[in-house]
């Protein structure tokens, strides 16, 4: 499966003191609120929480994506992960 022309072909995260976060090789912004930011990447799905979150800047084009406010944790969840367990995705998120 090819991708886009443009889109980053690899995946980058700069966080700088927790306040700010730069990423690259974003396929899609799954959902995001204040508390947590659900990306699909070329590496899985990585959720970020923390308090205060929005997406200051969003180009799907490139694969780029900024995060700003207060980054409590970063998590990576494989689709493998998601069917050892049967569960879906936001069932797994809203425990």
């Amino acid at each position: 499966m090819e991708e886009k022309q443009g889109t980053a072909r690899s995946h980058k995260i700069e966080l700088l003191s927790r306040k700010s976060a730069g990423l690259t090789g974003v396929k899609d912004v799954v959902s995001f609120d204040a508390a947590e930011v659900l990306l699909e990447t070329i590496q899985g799905t990585l959720i970020i929480r923390g308090a205060e979150l929005h997406v200051s800047r969003l180009n799907l084009e490139k694969g780029e994506v900024d995060v700003d406010g207060r980054i409590d944790s970063l998590t990576y969840m494989d689709q493998k992960d998601l069917k050892k367990t049967g569960e879906s995705l936001l069932a797994r998120l809203f425990k």
